[in-house]
Order: structure tokens, then sequence, then C-alpha cells
């Protein structure tokens, strides 16, 4: 039953026929669009991820990254999109180690860019409309401009010294020399030529069907001119892409991993993101009486906080391109390994670090040793920058979507005529070659962004992410627990307090890592975070509703009425619209 007293701060979105939530209202407004005009739920959450990529370039790239999972009702099936770029074939550990002795901010870090392929290839492959009409909102956007919001602001003059240290990024955020500022109209001509140039592509090729011309578009962007260009950008700033990686670049369909907790199943992204480590965090608290511990109660935070380490210690000791690396997950995500690694976690006192790897390996009939895990060496520095959005999507066929993207303009510049940057995701790897998300030719980092789908009985329940780095598994955990188990709604599991650890190596170069430190946001209450504190647990207070947080995005099905309610998270700028 819900706890009492709690309310949604914000009155739910519902809807009938169809519903679409993501970072930004404009973009929401986008894939809504697209749903009233008769498009399906992955036409709709590719029209608003793209907006977000238009309305958000302090979050997210077209030529970033775009994690994407898609349950298709008519085949009850759950489809994964890989879109997380490669390092380009000439990337080697050893040369970054020689050269830089570190990942460096800029150019040199950009990997191939794989949202743009994942946006279309999710289009081409399970959307029913044409490049040309989902973009049509994204380039209203660009071409007349959308209005600069308080957070978008903000991150320009965060960064302004980079920005303005690269002409491509000062003439679009420094126009006549003055940054941008709230509520100032953002125009973004070299952005919309470049949709106009692929809407192009797409009609010359139309006369072949509807695959064909957005697999021309596609070609534009990976074989053309915009490739030429972002090459040409990255040679001058000591990057190492060549026509060769965009040429031979794809995103992969590939099936989810799953797991179950109680009545409901999960689907997530494989181990080139941080995606099962969420399945694995329920693995570890399905046994205990969540309920009956209380929201938010220092027991409550104290066992999803220690079920966060044992979980990412997993992650980081094994997670990788599974094309280059052998990942455990069959025996990491098994009830098995799940009951002994729990006996890792004690109900009464914190882990003061990061806890050592388990050993999943017999978990799935191998006789293997544990991995040594990371060397974590405590990095006291500020908490890192965060980037990302979201996007959800369900439609009246059942199907569902839900992307997770990211690669904002803080770490790589604006490559100038195209408006964009090249993806930064190159940073969430590591130079220790023992380590499985080490740097590699042609190899994904293993990144952050996590988009999940929920069944519940075999039924379509949520699909839901979240942006924050490190945050996305917590927060999401903490959503679902939420409502599963403390009976609220997808709009009150987003609002409520949240909590975030960070013992271990952030996943972002240069892995800042804080022993024992959890970060409560300031309406916990105080007597929980002393009572964590005699737990062992460092303790550190955000402000109210921290977007450091997350920003939450999720779509409910309401069992009773088979009715959609959506859950936009204020802490950013989510949005949720149902018709």
């Amino acid at each position: 039953m819900a706890p009492k007293g709690i309310h949604s701060f914000r009155s739910p979105a519902r809807g009938s026929n169809h519903m679409v939530v993501s970072g930004h209202y404009l973009a929401t407004a986008a894939g809504f669009r697209v749903l009233e005009q008769g498009g399906n739920a992955i036409d709709s959450g590719v029209a608003a991820g793209i907006a977000i990529n238009v309305t958000m370039p302090q979050w997210t790239s077209l030529a970033g990254v775009a994690p994407i999972i898609i349950y298709l009702a008519d085949k009850d099936e759950v489809v994964t999109i890989s879109g997380v770029g490669r390092w380009p074939k000439a990337a080697t550990l050893e040369y970054f180690r020689d050269t830089y002795g570190e990942i460096p901010i800029g150019v040199p870090r950009s990997a191939v860019p794989a949202a743009c392929d994942a946006w279309l290839s999710a289009l081409e492959l399970y959307g029913t409309m044409t490049f040309e009409q989902v973009i049509q909102p994204s380039l209203e956007l660009a071409e007349g401009g959308s209005p600069v919001s308080e957070t978008f602001a903000a991150r320009i003059k965060d960064f302004e010294k980079f920005l303005t240290a690269h002409p491509g990024s000062r003439e679009l955020f420094f126009p006549n020399g003055k940054p941008l500022e709230e509520g100032q109209n953002f125009v973004q001509k070299d952005l919309a030529g470049v949709f106009r140039k692929m809407v192009a592509a797409e009609r010359a090729s139309a006369g072949q069907g509807r695959e064909a011309g957005i697999r021309a578009a596609r070609d534009f962007f990976y074989k053309g001119e915009v490739a030429e260009k972002m090459v040409r950008f990255a040679q001058e700033h000591d990057g190492l892409l060549t026509m060769e990686d965009f040429a031979d670049f794809s995103v992969k369909v590939e099936r989810p991993e799953s797991g179950t907790y109680k009545d409901y199943t999960l689907f997530t992204c494989g181990p080139w993101s941080q995606g099962p480590s969420l399945i694995e965090v329920l693995n570890l608290l399905e046994p205990f009486d969540i309920r009956s511990m209380g929201h938010n109660s220092a027991e409550y935070i104290h066992a999803v906080t220690e079920a966060i380490k044992l979980s990412f210690s997993d992650r980081d000791a094994y997670y990788g391109d599974p094309e280059f690396v052998d990942v455990p997950m069959e025996g990491i995500l098994s009830k098995e390994y799940a009951a002994e690694r729990r006996k890792a976690l004690d109900p009464a006192r914190a882990w003061p670090e990061l806890p050592p790897p388990g050993n999943p390996w017999p978990f799935q009939g191998v006789d293997r040793p544990a991995a040594r895990g990371v060397i974590a060496t405590p990095r006291r520095q500020a908490v890192p920058d965060l980037d990302t959005a979201s996007s959800c999507a369900v439609d009246r066929w059942g199907n569902a979507f839900a992307a997770t993207f990211s690669d904002s303009f803080g770490t790589t510049p604006i490559v100038p005529g195209l408006g964009m940057i090249i993806s930064n995701r190159g940073g969430q790897s590591w130079l220790d070659p023992d380590v499985p998300n080490s740097l590699g030719p042609w190899k994904r980092p293993r990144l952050t962004p996590n988009p999940a789908i929920a069944f519940k009985d075999g039924k379509l329940f949520m699909p839901f992410a979240t942006p924050g780095t490190d945050a996305q598994v917590q927060a999401m955990a903490q959503m679902f627990l939420n409502m599963v188990e403390f009976g609220m709604s997808a709009q009150q599991a987003v609002e409520e307090p949240r909590f975030v650890s960070y013992s271990f190596p952030g996943s972002y170069w240069p892995h800042p890592y804080y022993p024992g430190l959890v970060q409560l946001e300031g309406w916990i209450d105080r007597k929980v975070g002393e009572r964590l504190a005699r737990m062992g647990h460092e303790v550190g207070w955000w402000e109210d509703w921290s977007w450091e947080a997350g920003g939450l995005c999720g779509i409910m099905v309401d069992p009773t009425w088979d009715t959609l309610v959506g859950g936009a998270d204020f802490r950013m700028e989510c949005s949720a619209i149902g018709g």
C-alpha cells in the first residue's frame, strides 16, 4: 500500500491511447505530434530523441550515443540497439598512454558517432514513418529556434572557457560575443542544413521504398559530407577518426539481458552498457522485506546502497564490449550468484570502500577464478559532470520504446558547419589493460546510458530511463522499488527524494572515487543521515530535488484500467503528454 501523506507535486499525465515522456517539453511535444499523426512508439521516441539533440546540446548530440530498447507487441519481443560508437581503428592503449598519459578532454577522445545510426536504424527496422516526417519537428526547432532554458544558459557559463576556445562552439553559443541567455531564441542553421540535406538524400531514394530512403539519409551522414567534415575536423585537432571508421561503422540489433524481481521481468541493454547491473541490484534486494523497512529509512537506504556497491564492483570487474572481452553475464544475473553475493551485504554495516568483485564464473559452469577488479585509488575531486537525456513512448498498439542518449558540448567542440560535436564517449574507457573496459582499436567503450523495460506477469508494465552517469541505475532502481514495493504512481515515484552512492570509481575518466560516500537529497530526514553515518557511510547532502540525482522518464501501464500514466522528473526539464 502507498505510504500515507505522499502526494504528487505535479499532476500525472494520463493517456488512453498513447503517451510520450522525454527530457524536454518541446521534444515531448514533437513525439506526441508524431503519435497523433499515426506514428508508432518507435517513430515517436525517435522524434523526441532527435528533438532533444536540437534543444539540449548541453546534454546530447545527434553525433553522440543513443542506446535504445524496444518492445514489439505483435511479436511479443524485446530488442535493443547498441547505440554506442567505437574507438577509431588507429586508437591504441599504448598511443594514449605514451602520448597523453590520460584520456584527454577534446577531440582525441572522440569515438565514431552512434546516435544518428541508432535513431535511423530504429526508424527503418521498427518505425512506420519516413525520416522526413519524423525529423520535421526538429527541423522547425533548429531553423526557427527554441528558447534557451535556465539549465542550458547555466551550462554555457559553466563551460565558457572551453566553449570560447573553439570557433565552432563560440559562434554557436556566444553570438555577438555574448553567451546565450535564458529565454533567448536559439537558432541552429548549420544543424538545420544537415537535416535538410539528409531529407534530400532520402527523397532521392524514395522510389525504392521507405526503408531505402532512410538508409540513404543515414549514408549521407556516415559516408558523405557529414563524415568528411567530421574526419577533417578530427584530424586537424589530434583526433584519430578516418573515413574508413565512419564507412565501416553500424549499430547492432541485439537481444536484451533479462532478469526477474518477484512478479516482474526486466529487460536491459547488454554489458556494453551498465544496464545489467540494474538486474543484479534487484536480484540482491529481492529476498529483503523492503516494505517493512519503510521508504527512505536508514535501513532501506543502506540495503539499496550496499547492493549498488556490490553490483558496481562486478560491473567494473567484468563489463565491457562483449566482442572483445568474455563477460560472464549468465552467471552475474543468476539468482544463485545473487544468493552467494548477498553474503557480502551486511545489513548493519557499510562497506567503507569498493567491495571486491564476486566470482560469477562457476554459476555458468566455468571453472575460472574471480576477476582482479579495478584498482580503486581514492580521488577526492568534484563529482564528475553529468550529461544525457532520455525519451520513452508507448503507442495504441502496445509497442514501447525507451532510449538514453548523450554526449555534451563540454568536452569536445562543435564542428564548424555541422552544429554538433563528435561523440566524446571514449572518455568512459580505462587505460589499464587488465580492466575489461580498457581502450582498444574498434572497441566500444562500456557506457553509462541504459534504458530499460519492465513487465508484470508477462504484460507491459513500464519503459523507463534517466540521465545521470553512474546515478542512472541507482535512480531507476529507486523508481522501480517506489512503485512495486511502496505502491506509488509513476509520477510520485520520480518525485520522491533520492540517494546516490559514489563509493566506486566513476565511469568517466579520470574515474573519481569517493570511498563510502552516499549523497542524500535535502528533504530526507536528517536523523536518517545520522543513522547511516553510524552504520559506516560517509554522508553528503544535496539540495532538494538535485539534478545530480537524475531526471527520470517512465510510462506505466495502469493494470486496473489499461491506461497510461507518465512519470516526468522535474529535477530536470522532463515532461509527459498522453492522448
